[in-house]
């Protein structure tokens, strides 16, 4: 009987110690648990696994999703969702100074403008993008910040940027490139066509899109607001003057048009008048000589103006 008595007591110990035990490994795992709620501009990447299991890729969670439990040593990666821009027009933030081209005669300008994106955020995409390209640079966020994302844009939207406009400068004079609207819109096009073959080759998927894609449907291209290409400052300057002297060359031959014509004018005068007859005619149209009506049969006295000293 006491045999028995001791068998359970030993029994219920036991019992109590596992269930400790498991009170305690409870709890580990579940303080090793992390939750994650994310914003409407904001998808995030989760990745299952950590020290003692290889890590794997588990899932996308959505914008404006509702708390999601990782559990010990997953990882979360956050991307931006929605639309983004990078800036080079080397103000403020702008994430690139203005690029440089050369024209086709061999003139250096410099362009501004603003590309217009979303990032890809089609799970598999995304993946894809964060495998590749983000771990790489670190162009995820974490607690709303990112040490490579500019980075990054400098190198797969930059660099394409910069040869595709470089490429289609080479098709055209300065002088259109600056001041020829229709030259203008002719490079434009050119400049989107080759940008968006440059970007998709350099990040070798379509992993930057249209500013209105949502995430399905189709990626579409994306949209670039660009300045004319600016030259030189003393190449400005030399195609002011050079419009000016054109405008005093045409201003000037209005003034020789119309020295020709009244030297025609005083022609025909001659040839009605007289000599004298033509001098007493301009005089009489200048002022200088003033007609009063005589009656007959009067006695006038006309005492001419002094002349003007």
């Amino acid at each position: 009987m006491n045999a028995q008595k001791a068998g359970g007591r030993r029994w219920l110990l036991k019992g109590f110690v596992l269930a400790v035990i498991a009170v305690v490994v409870s709890g580990f795992v579940l303080s090793g648990c992390t939750r994650v709620s994310t914003q409407p501009d904001e998808v995030v990447l989760h990745y299952a696994g950590g020290i003692f299991e290889p890590i794997k890729f588990e899932e996308c969670i959505n914008p404006s999703s509702g708390a999601t439990l990782l559990g010990p040593g997953d990882t979360a990666y956050s991307y931006p969702f929605g639309q983004r821009t990078f800036d080079f027009s080397g103000m403020g933030d702008a994430e690139s100074k203005p690029l440089s081209v050369v024209s086709k005669d061999n003139v250096e300008m410099t362009v501004s403008g603003v590309a217009t994106f979303t990032l890809n955020t089609d799970c598999k995409t995304l993946q894809q993008f964060h495998e590749k390209i983000g771990l790489k640079y670190g162009a995820y966020y974490e607690d709303g910040e990112s040490s490579g994302w500019r980075q990054m844009l400098n190198i797969y939207m930059r660099v394409p940027l910069d040869r595709a406009m470089d490429a289609a400068s080479q098709e055209f004079e300065w002088r259109g490139l600056f001041n020829d609207p229709n030259v203008k819109q002719a490079w434009e096009s050119r400049v989107g066509v080759l940008a968006r073959q440059f970007i998709k080759a350099s990040a070798g998927a379509d992993y930057f899109c249209n500013q209105n894609y949502a995430g399905v449907g189709e990626c579409a291209d994306i949209s670039l607001t660009i300045q004319k290409p600016e030259p030189p400052e003393a190449l400005v300057s030399a195609l002011a003057a050079e419009q000016a002297a054109k405008a005093e060359n045409a201003a000037q031959l209005q003034r020789n048009a119309k020295v020709r014509t009244e030297i025609e004018s005083i022609k025909d005068l001659v040839k009605v008048l007289g000599p004298q007859g033509a001098v007493l005619w301009q005089a009489i149209q200048k002022g200088q000589v003033s007609v009063v009506p005589v009656p007959q049969g009067s006695n006038l006295n006309i005492t001419p103006p002094n002349p003007k000293p």
